[in-house]
């Protein structure tokens, strides 16, 4: 939802009506109470009689202690499923000229991104991190009726309880826990009143669902707390040697040729790729857009459930790759093992510069190593592999037959593919 939020000019003389009542309403309750209640929504007038204590001469939200908010944004599953989702949000935000804001379940700001306007008047106000936006805190207010009733909720100008916000508009969603169904917080948006617009509410409904889309499966997955001894792989677990499968938490995922490419080099770069350097690695100096690139990265961070963080691009999961496990094995002297788990080339056919280098080196790697070590079983699961090799078949052979001893039982088949590579 990226179109601005701009009324059309009839809507701007019902706003202005609209406004003009509200603040009927609100004077009519701070000076008489409830003589308001017929003119109010009820979850408003029930806002403003929680509110009633908050002084009318604020200026500003209060503020939470800074290192503690630090603290819980870190530690929440929000934040890096807002990070993963950031570049949306700030188009959204840009777009509209709103600010947005993500709290904590207390109604505690924990992230904000706001346009050129709205990002001023927030920080005026104290919308900001670590801003306590609960009614209790600052009076009536979108967020925390969104929070409190477990649903979408909207205040407009006068709404607000306090004057500071009065020119404002405000719409916000929860965000849940898809799987456990908690509340992890509230997404707003909020803008001047003359630019409401009907799709506000929808807006904020559909930001919380991206976010909620992003939250790392390990903060709910029914997988996160399995040991090795349990049934099904937990983290992500790519086979590229050979046939290419990834799998997430047992499962497999369908992806498209460039996905796992870029699947691959993330996994094989744990500590974070930029985005130049990912563009990179996976196409050279081919004339692609950095825009194409961003968009794989966005529907990998779908498949995977949002445990893909931005700036660096980075895997939030376990990972582990056949490719790993073959070196492992090659540099600990474990040949046999080694090609046991060798599947074949790795993506077959790849045009990424790095993955082409990759692949030439663990060819290579496994290759050599049994030049070192020709094992003649481990040379015959090799040829199966690679069949066009006759030179590793051909030094095996005079190995085992310049050693002497008896005839290894491998020796007659090794012939056999020998003959049969040189037909080929």
């Amino acid at each position: 939802m990226n179109a601005p939020l701009e009324p059309t000019h009839a809507s701007v003389t019902d706003l202005t009506d609209r406004r003009r009542a509200t603040v009927s309403a609100w004077t009519s309750f701070v000076e008489h109470g409830d003589s308001a209640e017929p003119l109010v929504r009820p979850e408003i007038l029930g806002s403003w009689q929680r509110s009633s204590q908050v002084s009318l001469d604020i200026e500003q939200a209060p503020l939470a202690d800074e290192d503690e908010t630090s603290s819980l944004w870190k530690d929440s599953p929000l934040q890096v499923a807002v990070e993963s989702v950031e570049d949306e949000l700030r188009r959204t935000a840009e777009d509209g000229d709103l600010v947005l804001a993500v709290t904590d379940p207390d109604t505690r700001v924990l992230w904000t991104y706001g346009g050129r306007v709205m990002r001023r008047k927030a920080e005026s106000v104290n919308f900001v991190p670590g801003g306590r936006w609960d009614d209790a805190s600052v009076g009536t207010n979108a967020l925390d009726l969104a929070n409190r009733l477990s649903q979408p909720s909207m205040v407009f100008s006068a709404e607000h309880y306090a004057p500071l916000v009065h020119s404002w508009v405000c719409w916000a969603a929860p965000v849940v826990d898809p799987v456990s169904g908690r509340r992890l917080g509230v997404i707003d948006l909020s803008t001047t009143w003359d630019r409401t617009h009907p799709i506000g509410l929808a807006t904020a409904r559909v930001m919380a669902r991206l976010i909620e889309s992003a939250i790392p499966r390990s903060a709910h997955h029914p997988t996160a707390g399995r040991g090795p001894d349990d049934t099904g792989d937990p983290g992500l677990v790519l086979t590229l040697l050979g046939t290419a499968e990834i799998r997430l938490d047992g499962q497999r995922l369908l992806l498209n040729r460039r996905q796992t490419e870029i699947l691959s080099l993330l996994a094989l770069h744990p500590e974070g790729l930029s985005l130049e350097q990912l563009h990179a690695l996976v196409y050279g100096d081919q004339g692609v857009t950095f825009s194409t690139l961003k968009a794989e990265v966005s529907h990998l961070r779908s498949a995977l459930g949002g445990q893909l963080a931005s700036r660096p691009y980075k895997l939030l999961m376990p990972v582990s790759t056949d490719v790993e496990h073959v070196l492992a094995l090659i540099r600990a002297g474990r040949v046999a093992d080694a090609v046991e788990a060798y599947g074949g080339d790795l993506l077959p056919g790849t045009n990424s510069p790095a993955l082409t280098e990759l692949a030439e080196y663990v060819a290579v790697a496994v290759r050599e190593a049994l030049l070192a070590s020709p094992d003649p079983d481990a040379v015959l699961r090799y040829a199966e592999r690679a069949p066009y090799d006759a030179e590793v078949v051909e030094h095996c052979l005079a190995v085992v037959g310049r050693d002497g001893g008896p005839t290894h039982p491998a020796v007659p088949l090794l012939k056999g593919r020998l003959a049969a590579t040189r037909d080929l």
